[in-house]
């Protein structure tokens, strides 16, 4: 399925798989998401919040960046934060201060561990699906 962008609250984006009626066919594509424990799977959602908290510093600026509300990049971060029974993200109280989140460094080795399985997966699937002739490369 192709993603194709929606418009959502404050003119973020964000992409949601096609309906099928676009002209142009949908091509699958795998995403791997892995089971860490029973109810806690890693996927691609949570690490690209991983890496925008890491790129901004806030899990609520994160989640407006991804199209989605706060209560629920912070579930994602808590799952996030049970899922290894290590601490992915720090979170330190807003206010007139400030507050933010901080990614420590074994989330950053969790994303990296993820972004290579990935890859590596999908090189593999890519080559399997060859072999009975379907094409599953985005070009």
């Amino acid at each position: 399925m192709n993603p194709r962008p929606v418009k959502k609250k404050g003119d973020a984006t964000r992409a949601r798989p096609s309906s099928g009626r676009d002209k142009a066919q949908p091509r699958p594509f795998p995403r791997l998401r892995i089971m860490v424990r029973p109810g806690l799977v890693l996927g691609p959602g949570k690490v690209d919040l991983l890496e925008t908290i890491e790129r901004v510093g806030s899990i609520s600026a994160a989640g407006r960046e991804l199209g989605m509300s706060y209560r629920r990049a912070w579930l994602l971060v808590s799952a996030l934060n049970e899922m290894f029974g290590k601490t992915l993200v720090n979170t330190s109280p807003g206010g007139s201060g400030g507050g933010g989140a901080r990614v420590t460094d074994f989330g950053r080795t969790v994303v990296d561990a993820y972004r290579r399985a990935d890859a590596r997966s999908n090189q593999a699937i890519q080559e399997e699906f060859a072999r009975i002739g379907h094409d599953m490369r985005d070009d």
